[in-house]
């Protein structure tokens, strides 16, 4: 299984943070889609540190055409030599609307259309295909030499969808090649929700699941001493408290009994208390969501709790932490 690390570099240290994460033992980094954009760090950082897979997990897919889209992949496709995933997701629809000014509904059908008709654009540049693509939201049918990069050496990238609701993820089952899943997620909820909705998407496509990946987004929790682990718990639990107070990530609290706090840290949030979000997050949300311990503990807990489950791991660690920990924790979990 390979591992993967959360890239939060911007242009000014995309290189060297890319070296970092290379050297620490990462087979690949992916970036999120926050304050800055996804692709460009990409970039450098598959010029200086080439072994590594580089991916977007997410970049947000409605305010980009997929036109737009289909050529920045094709394009670190070929500079990265095959080493580029696309990730894309929905977000959800406040942000679609109020921040992006674009339709959101119905979000799980046009993200079907959508990642089709990015498929039709590298069918037509790889295979020589016509690009006649007609759908409810997106129409694509004219693609004249000037405009076509052409076969990619490297072969297709393969796109894998950011979901979480059991529509959506019926759609990364059907037309993606792998699914991630959101970092907001617990045992119960992958195997009672998540993955029966993939197994839907792939009988619809009648594709087996050794033709998908599943990557799990994994929450850790750790330090190399009690003034680190206590830093990095506190992080955590403003993230997780973030997370909670979003209606549509409601299913994952339900499943383990902890939906009862959503509506309260949904009004705080609206009510801009932001910094009391972390309050609501007890030791229960925290053994439900996250994986924490000793660092010396994290891989065999990591490999316990995901046994089976992943195809791809990645690691959310939003919090500063040593690289020599680091490179321990990966070295065992490639063991």
């Amino acid at each position: 299984m390979k591992i993967d690390g959360p890239f939060y570099a911007q242009l000014n240290n995309a290189a060297s943070e890319a070296r970092r994460l290379a050297d620490i033992g990462f087979d690949g980094i992916y970036t999120l889609e926050g304050s800055s954009d996804p692709f460009l760090p990409l970039v450098l950082a598959s010029e200086h540190a080439p072994e590594l897979d580089i991916a977007t997990a997410i970049a947000v897919a409605f305010p980009r055409n997929p036109s737009h889209i289909a050529y920045q992949a094709w394009d670190l496709q070929t500079y990265s030599k095959g080493k580029f995933s696309l990730g894309v997701g929905s977000q959800i629809k406040p942000y679609i609307e109020k921040r992006f000014g674009l339709a959101f509904d119905p979000p799980a059908a046009r993200m079907r259309e959508y990642i089709l008709a990015v498929k039709a654009f590298f069918a037509c540049w790889q295979h020589g295909a016509a690009l006649n693509f007609e759908g409810d939201y997106y129409r694509h049918t004219l693609m004249t030499p000037m405009f076509n990069p052409g076969p990619n050496p490297y072969g297709i990238p393969p796109i894998m969808l950011g979901a979480f609701g059991p529509k959506m993820t019926e759609v990364a089952g059907e037309v993606a090649d792998g699914f991630i899943v959101h970092p907001f997620n617990t045992r119960p909820f992958l195997r009672e929700l998540a993955l029966p909705a993939v197994t839907r998407g792939l009988e619809k496509s009648a594709r087996a699941r050794s033709d998908f990946c599943l990557q799990v987004n994994a929450i850790v929790i750790t330090g190399s001493s009690d003034e680190e682990y206590h830093a990095a718990e506190a992080s955590v639990k403003g993230l997780l408290g973030f997370y909670g107070s979003t209606p549509a990530y409601r299913p994952a609290m339900d499943a383990v009994g902890l939906g009862h706090l959503q509506p309260t840290l949904n009004a705080l949030s609206k009510q801009g208390k932001w910094e009391e979000l972390a309050d609501y997050i007890n030791d229960d949300f925290l053994d439900a969501f996250t994986t924490r311990g000793r660092p010396a503990d994290i891989a065999g807990l990591l490999k316990t709790k995901y046994a089976g489950l992943a195809d791809r791991l990645a690691i959310y660690s939003p919090y500063a932490a040593s690289d020599d920990m680091w490179r321990a924790i990966v070295a065992d979990l490639h063991t």
